[in-house]
């Protein structure tokens, strides 16, 4: 079964589609849509045009209304004749098995939805054998359910009265449908060795961890791209591949460090994203372990970033998803460096220009108040740093004494 990443299309071009329901009005949807963009930008793919539509709900049967689809393939075919052909169209949600047929049998162009990118990048993005077989697990789950629109070119090959849609069609078993079942098949059989090598891969990094001694676990959490490796190498002076790029870091990379006399082990993960699918987050697991297993957080928010608020609510609940939110946690605000805030007098009538925050200013705002303990840093600037460490050694010492009381000699909390 051919893999289905974008590494083949680096070229390609691509409208976008959003929907605005009563759950998501048109400011988030073009939030939404500016992530998709980023995303699609990760995969190699450019954006030409975006198309959005409010609606109660997703349609069922062709996820925007016919008189959008009219509007969208009129737009595809329009480029098309002016030479600028569209490669693919790439919507919001994820789409059903029934949308993603009738949506390509309309545009006649390759039709993506958010999940399938995601798992696109995943797929470029693997290097290790553990990212590779917890990628493919999670492309034949999401695939499975998908299969049978992968045979709709068979129907015509049924023969007979049944290929016309006459009375013998009824009952009628074309070729189609037995690759189908070979198919799937194959899929749950490939399905089950994979669940089987990273069980594999579980017990193999279980014995890695207990083999790593007594010493307390930090792991990196945060959305994606908020500078969680950029930190990493930062404080243990590694060389972890850091990029300005959507899930630039895959496999967990765990490092010693050590602050004054205190050694602890710290772990970069994967990055979370909105609407991340679940089938990542179960063929992940073996990953996102070491979130589950680390005895503190340290969560990094892109405080530049113009919806910070909703991506710590969603790191917030994909920690809940993976019972760690009850875990010691740190706010880590990075990137204070290119945070602006508008400041002026009510009467000033002048454009707004964005100025500068200093660091005492940031300190007295309501986001420091959000956790017991949030420091605000530029990772890439260094700036801040020692205050980090400082609060780091402190909360980590502290910790070590309450897991290894027997230690409390070498590193008193007082």
């Amino acid at each position: 079964m051919k893999e289905f990443v974008l590494s083949e299309a680096k070229t390609e071009t691509a409208v976008l589609v959003g929907l605005m329901t009563h759950n998501q009005n048109e400011a988030k949807t073009i939030e939404y849509l500016d992530e998709l963009e980023f995303l699609a930008d990760t995969a190699g793919v450019t954006t030409v045009n975006r198309f959005t539509q409010k609606l109660a709900e997703p349609h069922s049967v062709t996820y925007v209304g016919k008189g959008k689809l009219e509007e969208i393939k009129q737009y595809i075919q329009q480029e098309e004749e002016n030479d600028r052909p569209v490669g693919m169209v790439i919507f919001d949600d994820e789409l059903s098995a029934k949308q993603i047929r009738n949506i390509e049998k309309e545009l006649q162009v390759k039709i993506l939805d958010r999940t399938s990118l995601i798992l696109d990048i995943f797929a470029m993005r693997a290097q290790t054998a553990s990212a590779k077989t917890q990628v493919e697990l999670a492309q034949y789950r999401y695939l499975l359910p998908r299969l049978q629109r992968l045979w709709t070119h068979l129907e015509r090959q049924g023969g007979g009265s049944g290929a016309g849609g006459g009375k013998g069609s009824v009952g009628l078993r074309g070729p189609g449908e037995t690759q189908l079942e070979m198919d799937r098949r194959i899929i749950l059989q490939r399905i089950s060795l994979l669940k089987e090598r990273l069980a594999e891969i579980d017990k193999q990094k279980n014995t890695q961890r207990k083999n790593r001694g007594r010493m307390i676990r930090v792991a990196l959490v945060g959305y994606t791209n908020v500078g969680k490796s950029t930190l990493m190498n930062l404080l243990s002076k590694s060389d972890v591949f850091a990029e300005n790029k959507l899930f630039a870091t895959l496999d967990t990379t765990v490092r010693k460090v050590v602050i004054e006399n205190l050694p602890f082990l710290i772990a970069d993960t994967v990055g979370f994203i909105r609407k991340l699918p679940t089938d990542l987050i179960d063929s992940f697991k073996s990953t996102l372990d070491e979130v589950r297993e680390a005895d503190l957080l340290l969560h990094i928010v892109d405080i530049s970033h113009p919806d910070f608020e909703e991506q710590i609510k969603v790191v917030d609940k994909t920690l809940k998803e993976l019972e760690s939110s009850d875990k010691p946690t740190i706010i880590v605000f990075n990137k204070i460096d290119n945070y602006r805030w508008v400041t002026k007098d009510p009467d000033d009538l002048t454009p707004s220009t964005p100025e500068n925050v200093t660091l005492d200013e940031l300190k007295s705002t309501w986001m420091a108040k959000l956790n017991d303990k949030c420091i605000f840093i530029s990772a890439r600037e260094k700036q801040n740093i020692e205050e980090l460490k400082d609060v780091l050694y402190k909360t980590v010492r502290k910790l070590h004494v309450q897991k290894y009381p027997y230690n409390d000699f070498l590193y008193p909390t007082d």
